[in-house]
C-alpha cells in the first residue's frame, strides 16, 4: 500500500484577475499566474516550471510583481482575515519570505512593486481604507504604512532611481509619497482637476506618464502637467508654453477631443518612448521628438479580428461554426489589453487581454514596418469555466468544452492545441471517441455528434437532448450514453438508434462510467443513488442509495467489485454494489470533494476538491484516509481524467485552466506502461480539402520545376560570363607577370651593382673607424688617471664629514628623547583631567536627551491631535460644500432641462411655419407649371403640324432604305456562303492539330517516363550509397570495438603472467578471460546477423513503398493529361457554337427586316382602301436603322406603335370638330390595325 504522487507537467490557462500578471525573467522566460501556481514558461524550449503558492483559507492571487534585477517575484494572496505577500527566489525556485501587515484590514492587495535595488517592496491594500505598506522584505519588516485615499487605487510604483519615492494612481487619485524617518510624506501636490487614472509608468527620474479612463495620456514632471496626448486621435498635441510655467486647468495644453475615446488600461516605457493600450486589442507606440516633453505616435498595432469569424488572425485554423453569426466571436471574446511587459533586450512585448489570452508582439517588425502582428504566446486558452473533459484511447489527446462557447482538442504529450471551434451556444459536456475521430458535445438545445477533421470540428448528427450535462462513449466506441435530466439514453454510434432508456434516478445524473466489456454502466445522481445497469437488457441490476448525499462523480474498479463516489457530504465512499453498502469512507476535512478518478490499472486513486487542489489518496482505502495534496486550480475542480496508459492525470477547473500531471510512484519513478503506446496517426479530412491541397501541391511542384529550370539557365549564363571574365583576367595577369619578371631582372642587376659599391664603402669606413678608436683609447686613459686621483681626495673628505655628522646626530637624538619624555608626562596629566570632564558631559547630555525626547513626544501628540481636529473640521466643511454643490447642480440641471424643452417647442413651431411656407410655394409652383403645360400643348399642336411635312419627306427616305435593305440581304447571303467555305479548312486544320497534339502527348509521356526512370535510378543509387556508407560505418565501429577488445585482452593476459608459477590460479584467470571476451564476441556476432536481417526487411519495405508511390504518380499524370485533352476539345466546340450563334443572329436580323418591309406595304394598302393619304399614314412611321440589333428593333416597334396611336387620336379629334361644326360624314372609316 503506497500513495502515488502527481508531478505538474504543463498548464493551459491564465489567471486574468491578477494585477500586472505577466513579466519577463530573461529573454526566453516569461512568468505568469495560472490557478494557484506561478508558471515560468520558456518560449524556446516550450517547457514550464511551477512555483505553487497557497495560503490556508486563501482565495487566490490578486497582484504580482517581479524585481528589477529579475531574480525575485512577489505574489499577493486574498484572505478574508489577513492578506499576505509571498516572495520567491526565481533562481533557486524556493520561497524566501511571507510578508504581512497587521494595519491592513482589507482582504487583498491590489498592486505590488519592487524598489530599484530590489531590497524593498511596496503593496497597496484594498478598500475601504486603501492602506499603502512599505516593507524591507528580506527582514520581513514593515517600515511604514499610510491610508492614502477613500477612493479606489489602481496601481502603485517606485521611482526607477529612488528607493524612497512612491507614486499611486486611482479613481480621482494621483499622489507622490517619499519615505523619510519611518513614515510616508506626500510631496509635489498637483493642482489639476481630479481624474480617474488607470495606469502609470516612469519615463525618467522626474517624469511620469498616467493613463486615464477618457483615452488620454498625461505627462507630469515634478507633479506639474507638462503635456497631454489623446491616444485615439491621429494627431498628437504639442507642449504649451504656459504648461511649463503653471499647472492650473486654464493653462493646460489645448487638445480637441476625439469622437471615440477608449480607456488607457496599460502603459509601458522603453528607450525610444512609451507604449499604451486603448480600444479593443490595440497597442499605440509613441516615440521621442526633438522637443523635451513631446512624443509622436508612430504606429498602432491591433489584434486583427476576422469580421466573418470573429477570431484573431493567427487563429485561422480554429474557425467559428459555419452556421453561427458573424459577430459571435467578438461578442464572447473581449480583446482589451490589461497589462504589458517588455523583454530585457526590448525585442518582444507580451500582452494579456481581458479574455485571459496571452499575445506576443515583436518590436523589431513594428519598428521596421514589416507588418507587425500579434501572435499567441503558446496557444489560445479557455476564458470561461470549463464544463467538460474526456481523453481518447488511441490518441494522446483530450477534449474540453467551456462556457465560452468553444470546444477544443489538446495534445497532452506535445502540449499543444490541435483544433479549436466556437459555437453559438454554451457547451455543457463533451466526450471523445476512443479513435479520437469523433466528438459528442452537449449543448443547451441539442446533443451533437461531430467529426474531428485535421483543422476543424464539423457536426453531422443532432439528437434532441436539451442541456445534456453528462455523455460518454463506450470503450469499444460503438455505443454512447447521454444524460437527459434523470434519464440515461444509450445510442448506437453509427446507426444513431436509441438502443436503451435507463430510468430510475429521481435527480439529475452527474456521472456515467462504462465497464471494460461495455456490458455494464455505472451512474450516480443528485438524489444520492448509485446504480449498475445492464446495457443489453436495459435493466437495473444493483444499487446503493444514500438520501443525505448528492453525488457529483463516480468511478469503478476494473473488476466491478468496488465503486468509488464523492458528493456533498465531504467524504470519499467505497461502495460494494453486490451488498448495496458503503464498505469504507474517507473524510476530506473542510473541503468538498467534486471529482474522483481511478487509474485503469486499479492501483491509484485521485480526487478533486472545491479548493482547486488534487488529492492523491492512499490505495486501497484505509480509515482514516491518507493523501498527498497538490496545488492546481484557484476554483473548484470541474473534471478529471487519467490517460489510458496511466502516465498522465489531467484536471480542469471552473477558473478556465487545464493542468497536466505526470503520475510517479512513491520512489519517484515513472509508472510502467501496461500496453503498447504507439498511438494512431490517422486523421479525417474532407474530399474537397484533400483535392484542393493536391492541386496546390501539383501547382507548387510545377512552379518548383519551372524555377529549377530558370535557375539552371541563369546559372549557366553566369558560368559563361564568369568563364569569359576569368579568361580575360588570366590573359591580363599573364601579361602583368611577364612585365613584373622583366622588371625583377632589372632590379636584380641594379642590386648587384649597388652591393659591390656598398661593400667597398663599408671596408673604407671600417679602416677609418679602427684608427679613430685607437686614438680615443689613448686620450681616455690619460683622462681616467686624472679623474681617479680626484676621486681619492673627495672620498677622504666625505669620510671626515660623515664622522662629524654622526656625532652631531647622536647628540640631537639624546636631546629629543628627553624632551619627548617630558611632553608625554605633561599630556597624560591633561588627558586624565579631560576624561573626567567628558564623563560629566556625557551624563549631562543623556539627561538633556531624555528631556528633549519627552518634549518631542508631547509636541507630536499635541500636533497629531490638532491635525486630526483640523482634518475632521475641514472634512465636514468639504462634505457640506459637496452637498451644496450637488443641490446646485441638480437645480441647474432642472433649469437646463426646462430651457431645452422650451427651445425644442420653439424649434418645432418654427419648423411647422417653414413647412407651411414651403407648401404654399409648392402650390404656386404647381399652378405655374399647369399654365406652362397649357402653353406647351398649344406649341406642341403647332409643332405637330410642322412635323407632318417632315414625315412626308421621311417616307421617301424609307423607300430608299428599303432598297438598301435588299442590298444588305444580298450581302448577308454572300457572307454566309463565304463563312461556310471558311469552316471546312478550319475543321481540317483542327483535325490535323488534334493529331499533332496526340503525337506530342505520346512524346511527352515518353519523356516524362524516361525522366521518372532516371530519377528513380538516382534515388536507388542514393539509397544504395547511404546503405553502403552505413555498412562501412558499422564495419569501422566493429573494427574499432575489436581493437579495443584486443587491447583489453592483451592487458588482461599480461596481468595473468604474475601467476605463471601458480598453475591453478593461472587456470582460473584463463577461464575468466574466456568468459569475459569470447562469450561477448559470440553475442555480438549473433546481434550483427539479426540486425542485418532487419535491415534487409526494411530495404524491401522501402522499395515496395517507392514503387507504389511511382505507380500512383503515373496514374495522376494520366488523368491530368486526359483532362487537358478534354478541355481543348471543349474549347474548340465552344468556338464552333459561337460562330453558329453569329450566323443565326444575322438570319434573325434579315428576317425582321423583311417583316418590317411587309408591314409597311400592308399599312399602305389599308390606307389606300380607306381613302387616306399615303403621306399622312407613312409620316407617323419611323423606319428602323438598317443595321440595328434585335434590341433596337424592339424599341423601334414600340415607338412606331406610339406614333400610330397619336395619329389615330388626332384623326378622332378632327372628326369631333367636324361633328361639332355640323358636318356628318356618311360613314366613319374603320380603325387602323396596329
Amino acid at each position: 500500500m503506497s500513495i502515488a504522487t502527481a508531478q505538474l507537467n504543463y498548464s493551459f490557462g491564465l489567471k486574468g484577475e491578477v494585477s500586472q500578471n505577466a513579466s519577463y525573467v530573461d529573454e526566453q522566460t516569461i512568468i505568469y499566474p495560472a490557478g494557484r501556481n506561478l508558471i515560468l514558461f520558456n518560449t524556446d524550449q516550450k517547457i514550464q516550471r511551477f512555483l505553487p503558492f497557497n495560503l490556508e483559507g486563501g482565495e487566490g492571487a490578486s497582484a504580482m510583481a517581479v524585481s528589477s534585477n529579475r531574480r525575485y517575484a512577489a505574489v499577493a494572496e486574498k484572505h478574508p482575515d489577513r492578506p499576505t505577500v509571498t516572495v520567491f527566489d526565481l533562481h533557486s525556485m524556493r520561497k524566501r519570505k511571507v510578508l504581512t501587515c497587521p494595519e491592513v484590514t482589507a482582504t487583498e492587495y491590489v498592486s505590488l512593486a519592487f524598489s530599484p535595488d530590489s531590497k524593498y517592496l511596496v503593496g497597496q491594500g484594498g478598500g475601504p481604507e486603501w492602506t499603502l505598506v512599505y516593507w524591507h522584505w528580506e527582514k520581513a519588516k514593515p517600515m511604514a504604512h499610510i491610508k492614502v485615499s477613500h477612493n479606489p487605487v489602481n496601481q502603485v510604483s517606485f521611482n526607477p532611481q529612488d528607493n524612497t519615492q512612491v507614486c499611486i494612481v486611482g479613481e480621482k487619485v494621483f499622489k507622490l509619497y517619499r519615505y523619510s524617518e519611518g513614515a510616508f510624506k506626500q510631496f509635489a501636490f498637483t493642482k489639476i482637476e481630479p481624474q480617474t487614472y488607470l495606469c502609470q509608468a516612469w519615463l525618467s527620474e522626474d517624469r511620469l506618464i498616467l493613463g486615464t479612463d477618457s483615452g488620454k495620456v498625461q505627462l507630469f514632471e515634478g507633479g506639474d502637467l507638462k503635456n497631454e496626448f489623446i491616444v485615439s486621435a491621429e494627431t498628437v498635441a504639442t507642449p504649451s508654453s504656459n504648461a511649463s510655467k503653471s499647472s492650473t486647468p486654464q493653462t493646460r495644453p489645448s487638445i480637441v477631443p476625439p469622437l471615440n475615446q477608449f480607456p488607457v488600461y496599460s502603459l509601458l516605457s522603453y528607450t525610444k518612448g512609451f507604449m499604451c493600450t486603448s480600444g479593443s486589442g490595440t497597442v499605440h507606440l509613441f516615440e521621442k521628438t526633438e522637443e523635451k516633453n513631446n512624443f509622436k505616435k508612430v504606429r498602432s498595432v491591433s489584434i486583427w479580428v476576422d469580421p466573418l469569424t470573429g477570431i484573431s488572425s493567427d487563429q485561422s485554423k480554429h474557425d467559428i461554426d459555419a452556421g453561427s453569426s458573424s459577430g459571435c466571436g467578438s461578442e464572447g471574446v473581449d480583446l482589451e489589453i490589461l497589462s504589458m511587459a517588455i523583454s530585457p533586450a526590448e525585442e518582444n512585448v507580451i500582452c494579456n487581454t481581458r479574455s485571459r489570452q496571452m499575445y506576443v508582439l515583436t518590436l523589431s517588425a513594428a519598428d521596421l514596418g514589416k507588418g507587425a502582428a500579434f501572435d499567441y504566446l503558446s496557444s489560445s486558452f479557455h476564458h470561461g469555466a470549463i464544463t467538460g473533459l474526456d481523453v481518447s484511447l488511441r490518441k494522446p489527446v483530450i477534449a474540453t468544452c467551456s462556457m465560452d462557447k468553444s470546444v477544443r482538442i489538446w495534445n497532452y504529450e506535445t502540449n499543444t492545441l490541435d483544433v479549436a471551434k466556437e459555437f453559438q451556444e454554451e457547451a455543457y459536456s463533451v466526450a471523445i471517441h476512443p479513435s479520437g475521430l469523433f466528438l459528442l458535445v452537449g449543448f443547451s438545445e441539442k446533443l451533437r455528434l461531430m467529426n474531428v477533421l485535421i483543422d476543424d470540428i464539423r457536426p453531422f448528427k443532432e439528437i434532441m437532448i436539451r442541456g445534456c450535462r453528462e455523455c460518454s462513449f463506450s470503450n469499444g466506441g460503438h455505443l454512447f450514453a447521454a444524460a437527459n435530466a434523470n434519464l440515461i439514453q444509450v445510442y448506437g454510434t453509427f446507426s444513431f438508434e436509441n438502443t436503451a432508456n435507463l430510468k430510475g434516478h429521481s435527480g439529475k445524473v452527474r456521472g456515467i462510467i462504462w465497464s471494460n466489456d461495455d456490458s455494464r454502466l455505472i451512474s450516480c445522481s443528485m438524489d444520492g443513488s448509485v446504480y449498475e445497469w445492464n446495457v443489453l437488457s436495459s435493466k437495473r441490476e444493483k444499487e446503493c442509495v444514500l438520501k443525505n448525499c448528492a453525488y457529483t462523480s463516480v468511478s469503478m474498479s476494473p473488476d466491478l467489485k468496488s465503486v468509488y463516489a464523492v458528493g456533498s457530504d465531504r467524504t470519499l465512499k467505497e461502495i460494494n454494489l453486490n451488498e448495496a453498502t458503503v464498505v469504507r469512507q474517507m473524510s476530506s476535512g473542510d473541503a468538498v470533494l467534486t471529482q474522483v478518478v481511478l487509474s485503469h490499472s486499479g492501483k491509484m486513486l485521485f480526487v478533486g476538491t472545491t479548493n482547486g487542489t488534487i488529492q492523491s489518496v492512499k490505495f486501497p482505502l484505509v480509515e482514516p484516509g491518507e493523501w498527498h495534496e497538490h496545488q492546481a486550480h484557484s476554483a473548484p475542480v470541474a473534471r478529471m481524467c487519467i490517460s489510458y496508459d496511466d502516465q498522465f492525470l489531467i484536471s480542469v477547473g471552473e477558473d478556465g485552466t487545464i493542468f497536466s500531471f505526470r503520475i510517479i510512484d512513491k520512489e519517484g519513478r515513472m509508472l510502467k506502461r501496461e500496453r503498447d503506446s504507439n498511438y494512431a496517426e490517422e486523421i479525417l479530412i474532407t474530399r474537397s480539402d484533400l483535392e484542393e491541397k493536391n492541386t496546390t501541391m501539383s501547382e507548387l511542384r510545377t512552379r518548383v520545376e519551372e524555377l529549377k529550370m530558370e535557375n539552371e539557365y541563369q546559372l549557366r549564363l553566369k558560368d559563361m560570363n564568369y568563364n569569359e571574365k576569368i579568361k580575360d583576367l588570366t590573359d591580363k595577369f599573364i601579361q602583368e607577370i611577364e612585365a613584373l619578371k622583366a622588371k625583377n631582372e632589372n632590379l636584380k642587376t641594379d642590386k648587384e651593382r649597388l652591393e659591390s659599391r656598398y661593400e667597398e664603402e663599408i671596408h673604407q669606413q671600417l679602416e677609418s673607424h679602427s684608427r679613430e678608436v685607437q686614438e680615443r683609447e689613448t686620450t681616455t686613459n690619460t683622462k681616467l688617471m686624472g679623474e681617479y686621483e680626484k676621486y681619492q681626495e673627495l672620498q677622504a673628505r666625505s669620510q671626515r664629514l660623515q664622522e662629524d655628522y654622526e656625532r652631531q646626530l647622536q647628540e640631537m637624538e639624546d636631546a629629543r628623547e628627553k624632551a619627548l619624555q617630558e611632553l608625554t608626562e605633561h599630556y597624560e596629566r591633561k588627558l586624565h583631567e579631560k576624561g573626567i570632564m567628558l564623563d560629566k558631559g556625557a551624563d549631562d547630555l543623556r539627561k538633556q536627551q531624555r528631556e528633549a525626547e519627552e518634549i518631542q513626544r508631547q509636541m507630536e501628540e499635541d500636533t497629531d491631535q490638532e491635525i486630526l481636529a483640523l482634518k475632521n473640521h475641514y472634512e465636514r466643511q468639504l462634505h457640506e460644500q459637496c452637498d451644496e454643490n450637488l443641490k446646485l447642480r441638480g437645480d441647474t440641471g432642472i433649469l437646463k432641462k426646462k430651457v431645452d424643452s422650451l427651445q425644442g417647442e420653439i424649434n418645432e413651431l418654427k419648423g411647422s411655419i417653414n413647412q407651411l411656407k414651403q407648401e404654399v410655394k409648392k402650390r404656386e409652383g404647381i399652378i405655374n407649371s399647369l399654365r406652362n403645360d397649357i402653353e406647351g400643348m398649344k406649341k406642341e399642336i403647332q409643332e405637330r403640324d410642322d412635323t407632318i411635312n417632315d414625315k412626308e419627306k421621311r417616307i421617301y427616305d424609307l423607300k430608299k432604305k428599303n432598297q438598301e435593305l435588299e442590298k444588305f440581304k444580298f450581302v448577308l447571303d454572300y457572307k454566309i456562303k463565304e463563312l461556310r467555305k471558311q469552316m471546312e479548312p478550319r475543321e481540317n486544320e483542327i483535325r490535323s492539330k488534334k493529331e499533332q497534339i496526340s503525337k506530342m502527348e505520346i512524346e511527352l509521356s515518353d519523356y516524362s517516363r524516361y525522366n521518372k526512370e532516371l530519377l528513380r535510378e538516382r534515388e536507388q543509387q542514393k539509397l544504395k550509397l547511404e546503405a553502403t556508407t552505413k555498412e562501412m560505418m558499422k564495419e569501422r565501429r566493429q573494427v574499432h570495438d575489436l581493437k579495443v577488445e584486443i587491447e583489453n585482452f592483451k592487458c588482461s593476459l599480461h596481468g595473468t603472467t604474475r601467476h605463471i608459477q601458480e598453475p591453478k590460479v593461472l587456470k582460473e584467470e584463463i577461464k575468466d578471460l574466456y568468459k569475459r571476451y569470447l562469450k561477448n564476441y559470440d553475442e555480438s556476432a549473433t546481434h550483427v546477423d539479426v540486425t542485418g536481417e532487419k535491415d534487409l526487411h526494411k530495404e524491401y519495405a522501402r522499395q515496395r513503398e517507392h514503387m507504389e508511390r511511382t505507380v500512383a504518380s503515373l496514374r495522376k499524370k494520366l488523368t491530368k493529361d486526359s483532362e487537358i485533352h478534354r478541355s481543348d476539345t471543349v474549347r474548340v466546340m465552344q468556338e464552333n457554337v459561337s460562330l453558329l450563334k453569329e450566323i443565326n443572329d444575322l438570319r434573325r436580323e434579315l428576317k425582321t427586316s423583311r417583316s418590317i418591309a411587309h408591314d409597311f406595304e400592308a399599312a399602305l394598302k389599308i390606307a389606300r382602301k380607306n381613302g387616306f393619304d399615303d403621306q399622312a399614314v407613312l409620316s407617323g412611321i419611323r423606319a428602323p436603322p438598317p443595321s440595328g440589333g434585335i434590341g433596337r428593333m424592339e424599341a423601334a416597334d414600340q415607338t412606331r406603335v406610339l406614333e400610330l396611336q397619336k395619329f389615330e387620336i388626332g384623326k378622332l379629334r378632327n372628326k369631333v370638330h367636324e361633328l361639332e361644326a355640323g358636318k356628318l360624314p356618311e360613314k366613319l372609316p374603320p380603325l387602323q390595325a396596329i
